[in-house]
């Protein structure tokens, strides 16, 4: 029940409150909307009069909107909530107005003498009444003048115009250090940056944007961010406000200031200031002061509370760790991985709990093929993920399904929910465009690529639409994205690497060499390129140089302590040789490969060469192993394993079940990490079969999806699809398909059986 009586002497205003709160009118409601919104339960009618007050497209937080206005008028009051002395909050009904009402009643004049004290008693009785008939016309002219006040601080509030709208975005500067002390250079913006990331509201300039924009400015890529360099780059990202900080010491204690800025005008548009008791305390201050800011800058009530875990459990009570984690963060916003590994494995060497640092340093292996490490972090991170903000949450799951589990689908989920949670992320839509393109969905994955890019135009969003438009054999494209994304100054691994793959499909030789050169004496760079180079050479046959490539590659990631991918290049390397009928060679390099690591990619190459080898009893072995290690992994269940089952059936002559066993993969055949392995064992088993129309149907497809073959399959399907053709009786074809293998592999090593093969087989269609 609403309680608004400072005496009994009001109880008939209390009674003309709840009657207002059942009147239909808007002015009763404004007179005592405060009692109508504090009654409870289905009598409380606060809502359907909003609608008579406020149109249906204006938000209004009813619970933090009036303790926002109460707030508002207690302060112009002088009041205070603890000891009030006007304004009194009753728990769980409302407030009520307890200051006195003074004043003096001026009753008429009485004469003197007998009639005077005959009627004492009623002139009392009558002094009495008029006193309380002047308090109730009082407080009729008092309390509306309150309630009056209210109601236009509320609508004040909810009808202010926002600092910053969900559209605009922000630059965020460095910190201003005067207290001499380096622990907090580069901290505090991180541990700012990890508070406003939070915010489904506000948007921050990536570091990847950034960095790419002081390239354009003509500024290293890792300069300072001063308030005239951040006020710059605000205004070339056409952002609405830098937000700078500082931090001061005053002996003991530490003051942090944060200051929003419209780049354009010069503006303060917020301002907030904490102090610490202590160095301790300094991310504690500093997580208070952004919730606050938040708000200031447009953010809703209901937001910053939702979505405001303290700095401190959301990255680690340790300033030292948070640095360390923060120069990891500068190294993978440049994509090098390599650099940004012992700065995570420092910061958890400061602080075991610190559950981002796992998962940052999880991505970094597995962006370096080194993904039994990956697993490892990306489970502590997993395991600790309820100490982190629910944006870092949703990151921790997501990665845990995509890189632990391997379920896809899973991680595909999370992906979307984190997508329509913080729609200004890019970042779940670059994952998105990862799943996709495994999956050989490319029109989603470029779709997914598109919006990464258009939310924050970066290396790695360029990467990506470039692979897609390559997967979809839109070159012309591809080399436009190419040339855009050099001319922004971005520049990545993953963006060269796209760009060598571009070369080798339009046959430009001087191109590839480009990158080649680029990479050359790059830690972990290096071997990609090598490795590339070492499938290119035997695309045409030259197993010599590409036998020469894979051992310099498997080198090269061994001097940058890459185990794992050295084991990928020889794995590959196997599966290469086995494909061309060098039995020996394929098992020399799987073994060597498995001795190195059995991550799942390695273990599925190997096993697939021993496969087409005919080592059918360790190629079995390794397959029950794969598929027991990973009973969730989408590629392992529904491609790698699948592709083994298939081979091991035709090495048995059973053509057949090999057909049968590939059923599963159709959705996935298409998927980059697979290399279109599935649907070149499909055409032989149909070859098997002596079903020469629908073997040639799966060469062919092999050869439209020329953007996607990373090794020399796409080379033994033109032979292969002549095969089929003299399965099918069509001789010109098939003469057509094995003349187009040779020109292709007119330079190649004369010795290599499959090629032996075709060249007889050749002869005997003239």
């Amino acid at each position: 029940m609403c309680d608004l009586e400072p005496s009994r002497q009001t109880s008939a205003l209390a009674n003309s409150a709840r009657a207002g709160c059942e009147s239909n009118s808007t002015a009763s409601h404004l007179q005592y909307w405060p009692c109508c919104w504090s009654a409870r339960g289905k009598q409380c009618r606060a809502k359907s009069s909003a609608k008579r007050l406020w149109s249906s497209d204006t938000f209004v937080d009813f619970d933090a909107g009036v303790n926002t206005a109460i707030n508002r008028l207690r302060e112009a009051l002088g009041d205070q909530a603890e000891n009030p002395r006007f304004i009194e909050t009753l728990h769980r009904h409302g407030y009520r107005f307890i200051a006195p009402v003074e004043g003096q009643l001026d009753a008429p004049e009485m004469g003197t003498g007998p009639q005077r004290d005959t009627d004492s008693a009623q002139v009392t009785v009558s002094a009495k009444a008029a006193a309380a008939t002047a308090i109730r016309l009082r407080w009729k002219l008092i309390f509306p003048a309150v309630v009056l006040a209210l109601a236009v601080a509320i609508s004040f509030y909810f009808h202010r115009t926002p600092k910053i709208t969900n559209k605009d975005t922000i630059v965020l500067g460095d910190f201003t250090n005067t207290t001499g002390d380096t622990v907090f250079d580069g901290t505090l913006r991180q541990g700012l940056a990890v508070q406003l990331e939070q915010s489904p509201f506000l948007s921050l300039i990536s570091d990847q944007r950034l960095q790419q924009t002081l390239r354009l400015m003509g500024q290293p890529a890792d300069a300072r961010l001063t308030p005239e360099i951040a006020r710059e780059l605000c205004q070339r990202t056409q952002s609405a406000a830098v937000l700078d900080g500082s931090i001061a010491s005053l002996g003991s204690q530490y003051v942090l200031g944060l200051k929003a800025v419209n780049c354009r005008t010069g503006d303060a548009l917020a301002e907030e200031q904490a102090t610490a008791d202590g160095k301790e305390r300094v991310l504690k201050a500093l997580s208070d002061a952004a919730a606050k800011l938040r708000a200031k800058l447009g953010e809703t009530l209901n937001t910053v509370q939702k979505f405001d875990t303290p700095l401190e459990q959301a990255t680690t009570p340790s300033l030292e760790a948070l640095q360390a984690y923060t120069l990891g963060r500068k190294a993978t916003a440049g994509s090098d991985w390599s650099a940004a590994v012992p700065f995570f494995q420092r910061a958890i060497r400061l602080d075991p709990n610190f559950a981002m640092a796992y998962a940052r340093l999880g991505t970094s292996y597995r962006n370096l093929a080194e993904l039994t490490l990956g697993t490892e972090s990306m489970r502590k991170a997993y395991e600790l993920r309820e100490r982190v903000s629910e944006l870092e949450k949703l990151d921790i799951e997501a990665l845990y399904d995509e890189i632990v589990t391997g379920n896809m689908e899973k991680a595909r989920r999370v992906y979307e929910v984190w997508a329509q949670t913080y729609p200004r992320d890019w970042i779940p839509r670059i994952h998105l465009f990862t799943i996709y393109f495994f999956f050989g969905q490319h029109d989603k994955a470029l779709a997914e690529a598109r919006e990464s890019l258009r939310l924050a135009p970066n290396a790695l969003g360029y990467s990506a639409l470039v692979f897609c438009y390559l997967a979809l054999n839109r070159l012309e494209e591809a080399r436009s994205a190419a040339e855009e994304a050099q001319a922004k100054k971005f520049d990545s691994p993953y963006l060269h690497l796209s760009m060598y793959q571009l070369a080798f499909l339009r046959n430009d030789a001087v191109g590839m060499a480009q990158q080649l050169a680029w990479a050359a004496g790059k830690p972990g760079v290096e071997d990609l390129f090598l490795a590339s180079e070492a499938n290119t050479v035997a695309y045409s046959g030259q197993m010599e140089k590409a036998r020469e490539f894979s051992r310099r590659a498997a080198a090269s990631a061994e001097r940058a302590e890459e185990k794992e991918v050295a084991a990928n290049d020889e794995a590959a390397a196997a599966l290469r040789e086995a494909l061309f009928g060098n039995a020996v060679e394929a098992r020399q390099w799987a073994a060597a490969a498995l001795g190195l690591s059995n991550n799942r990619n390695v273990q599925f190459r190997a096993t697939l060469a021993l496969a087409f080898a005919g080592d059918a009893v360790r190629a079995q072995m390794l397959a029950d192993d794969l598929g027991k290690r990973d009973p969730e992994h989408t590629l392992v269940q529904f491609n790698y394993l699948p592709t083994i089952r298939a081979q091991l059936a035709l090495s048995r002559n059973d053509s057949s079940k090999a057909i049968e066993a590939l059923q599963p993969v159709a959705p996935y055949e298409l998927g980059s990490p697979g290399e279109l392995c599935p649907v070149y064992v499909r055409g032989e088993a149909y070859l098997a079969a002596h079903q020469g129309n629908e073997a040639a149907a799966e060469f062919q497809k092999i050869l439209d999806h020329r953007g996607i073959m990373v090794n020399p399959v796409g080379a033994l399907a033109r032979l292969q699809l002549g095969r089929a053709y003299v399965l099918a009786d069509e001789k010109d074809k098939a003469r057509t398909a094995y003349k187009d293998f040779l020109a292709l592999w007119k330079d190649a090593d004369p010795d290599i059986p499959i090629l032996k093969e075709a060249k007889a087989e050749y002869a005997k269609l003239q």
